[in-house]
């Protein structure tokens, strides 16, 4: 079976908590705090791996939570950090956060991806000893990892797509230019799936052709199985549209060829754009009148045409020959980059609650939107920094911190970030 979207759930690990404890060994006063911080939550990352050509395991696993680090122990001795979660996906494979649509990673090389990250360790007591405060009695929580929906699409990596009408020769194409062997068979949507081949040209010369289910009327707007079949057109460096030009399912070509296009301009204004060669099938059954009445047409229009009869490989090397030649002058293979972290303002936080605990002059701030306001800064820049200010004091904590008893000079720590507080 042949999937090729999925939607999951991901969690990465929580950090461990740092530990409170204190040195005693015989004949040693007053030892001190040594509590140790905890261990990294596991990250979740996404591999590629070369054996898989689809999404079908996802469809029975929906859940994938990573393991977390382990606490802080006496000693100064430090919790262990999770290992990572690593899922493996097929090469192409696109994921987008499911609430906001924006691009993650694209896995259209061998590099990892981290996509949720493992929340830090806790510190331990013995972090905040100070000459005042020479035996705290409190240390930090882990942080909680990130958790996500995120939405899979297996975006099919080709050089060139073979786009048309069902049944009108591309699987016959490929079958006989390269080893692929798809079902072919006098009916509509034989293909069902995608199928890619190399065609090889001689040494060092070869190219990935796909061969793309047949659209139909409507496809754009997903009519059919639209969508699932033109996502993986999306990436084709170039299209090579197949069209019956003897018209031998009683439709006119010149109508099949600008449904087509506006199909593929529908799903996606910049495949209107793709370079694309125009190859009128089945010329055996077609008329010379017919022939040159469609080659006219789409010459007009600035495309090269080519006639072949793809059951008996007719006129098929020159169409090689020019797909070639124009592979050689295009950018690689499309790839997406991933979207930017959208800066957020105080009204997309939501519930803006805080917990707020004292512990001998540090005041520690919870809140699961601060983890998101805090991945979203940059602490290294004054204007992000004074975005920061600004949400605290627009939010109410700063007004939760005084109503908490927090005065000038009092050490204020939220997760991993921590500051003095100035009236």
């Amino acid at each position: 079976m042949f999937i090729d979207t999925a939607k999951i759930f991901i969690k990465a690990g929580k950090g461990g908590n740092g530990a409170v404890t204190f040195h005693r060994e015989k004949f040693v006063a007053s030892g001190g705090p040594d509590g140790g911080d905890g261990g990294r939550g596991g990250n979740i990352v996404f591999k590629v791996d070369t054996n898989l050509s689809t999404l079908i395991d996802f469809r029975y696993k929906r859940k994938y939570v990573a393991a977390n680090g382990e606490d802080g122990r006496g000693g100064r001795c430090y919790g262990k950090g999770a290992e990572d979660l690593i899922i493996y996906v097929p090469m192409g494979t696109v994921i987008k956060e499911a609430e906001s649509g924006r691009i993650l990673a694209d896995m259209s090389d061998f590099e990892p991806h981290i996509i949720a990250k493992g929340g830090k360790g806790g510190w331990g007591n013995s972090h905040f000893a100070t000459p005042t405060r020479q035996t705290p009695r409190f240390a930090k929580p882990g942080t909680p990892g990130e958790e996500m929906d995120v939405i899979l699409e297996l975006k099919l990596l080709a050089d060139v797509g073979l786009v048309g009408f069902p049944n009108v020769g591309k699987s016959t194409l490929v079958s006989v230019v390269s080893e692929a062997k798809p079902e072919i068979a006098n009916y509509h949507f034989t293909t069902i799936t995608p199928v890619l081949g190399v065609v090889r040209m001689g040494v060092g010369k070869s190219f990935v052709m796909a061969d793309i289910p047949g659209l139909i009327e409507g496809a754009g707007e997903g009519v059919g199985l639209g969508h699932q079949f033109l996502r993986h057109v999306e990436r084709c460096r170039m299209l090579v549209h197949i069209v019956d030009i003897a018209g031998s399912e009683g439709r006119d070509p010149i109508d099949d060829f600008e449904v087509i296009n506006s199909e593929l301009r529908i799903f996606n204004p910049e495949l209107a754009n793709r370079p694309m060669i125009v190859a009128g099938n089945k010329c055996d059954l077609a008329t010379d009148e017919q022939v040159e009445e469609f080659k006219n047409y789409v010459e007009e229009r600035g495309y090269k045409f080519f006639p072949i009869m793809a059951a008996i490989r007719d006129g098929v090397d020159p169409l090689l020959n020019c797909i070639l030649e124009n592979l050689s002058k295009l950018p690689p293979i499309v790839t997406f980059e991933p979207d930017p972290v959208p800066v957020k303002s105080e009204a997309d936080f939501g519930d803006t609650s805080v917990e707020i605990e004292a512990h001998d002059g540090v005041y520690f701030v919870k809140g699961k939107w601060l983890l998101q306001l805090i991945e979203s800064i940059n602490f290294d820049d004054y204007e992000s920094l004074q975005y920061f200010e600004r949400v605290l004091l627009n939010t109410g904590v700063i007004d939760a911190l005084r109503d908490a008893g927090c005065n000038e000079g009092d050490t204020v720590s939220i997760y991993d970030v921590e500051f003095d507080f100035v009236e």
